[in-house]
């Protein structure tokens, strides 16, 4: 395929309606192996260009600022994020994945884009054990004989460039004055920097908080909690990309409870563009709030509560 219909083909999958599957593109990093990277969170495929302005004292992983559409970028060397051998883009052809983070847009550095799959999310696994805790992997998936290995994004852009995590004072303030302790939100997230960042705007709040790190983990949690009475938990809080389920079935699902309906539920999500907002809404989401974003959290608690006590005087 040449390089323009691939980027064609890109483009015209990433605009499809979401399904119940994940439509990802494969990728080269420097050990030869495969990568997978959700194709909504691609805006474009580049090659990279040779003009790149580098950044004084910046992390060794990022290249520099490279021209996107009149704006400069940062260009994140993928495989040196991750302590592989850097690319080396000076002397081969290599390509930039532009994509959207939580409102912001990145170039991802890799060796060499392979292809398109789609997979249903059942059969995106979620790998265990000690050795997977802290890497850069949220997933494994196999096309044929082929493994492919789901990144982490969030870790590696919150090692590399940092991620905000404290809430403003005067929401904490506010907080205090609401007596949140009394309140309990779930949520759910398979980054484990994702999971961190939620877990410290809850404590900050003086929120309890239960944070599952898959969806079916958490819908299990939500069913055997109202078995014999009420639902203990006022907020859930879930991400849309998951390995197993992901987010909107996980809404529909809790949606469909009529014990857990009533639940203010708001995707979390990196996949901030309008038509993931849309559907959100579309499967019985309360809210959207875009990664990595603590004081949006902070808002939506507060603004829940608040209508909560409201409703209890």
């Amino acid at each position: 395929m040449s390089e323009r219909n691939f980027l064609e083909d890109v483009n015209k999958r990433a605009n499809l309606a979401f399904s119940n599957e994940m439509e990802m593109l494969t990728f080269v990093l420097t050990d030869g192996q495969l990568y997978g990277l959700n194709v909504f969170k691609i805006i474009e495929i580049l090659e990279c260009p040779k003009s790149i302005t580098r950044i004084p004292h910046s992390n060794p992983a990022i290249k520099g600022t490279i021209d996107f559409r009149g704006h400069a970028i940062n260009l994140l060397d993928l495989s040196q994020a991750m302590g592989l051998t850097p690319i080396d883009h000076v002397n081969k052809v290599s390509y930039v994945l532009v994509c959207e983070y939580s409102t912001s847009i990145q170039g991802f550095l890799v060796s060499e884009p392979d292809r398109l799959i789609q997979k249903s999310w059942s059969d995106i696994i979620r790998p265990d054990g000690a050795l997977y805790g802290n890497s850069y992997l949220t997933a494994i998936t196999y096309d044929n004989d082929r493994t492919v290995q789901i990144l982490d994004v969030e870790k590696v852009l919150g090692d590399i460039i940092g991620i905000e995590d404290q809430v403003d004072e005067a929401l904490t303030q506010r907080a205090q004055k609401l007596h949140l302790s009394d309140y309990q939100v779930l949520a759910v997230d398979d980054s484990n920097a994702a999971r961190q960042l939620m877990a410290s705007a809850f404590t900050q709040m003086g929120l309890r908080h239960t944070i599952f790190d898959s969806a079916d983990k958490a819908l299990a949690a939500l069913e055997e909690s109202v078995r014999t009475g009420p639902c203990p938990y006022d907020i859930i809080f879930s991400d849309i990309e998951m390995p197993t389920m992901d987010g909107f079935t996980f809404t529909r699902q809790v949606r469909q409870n009529p014990k857990l309906a009533h639940i203010y539920l708001a995707l979390h999500s990196s996949l901030s563009n309008r038509s993931n907002q849309d559907k959100a809404k579309q499967m019985g989401a309360d809210d959207f709030i875009s990664k990595f974003q603590p004081n949006k959290i902070a808002e939506a608690i507060l603004g829940q509560i608040e209508k909560l006590n409201a409703g209890r005087t």
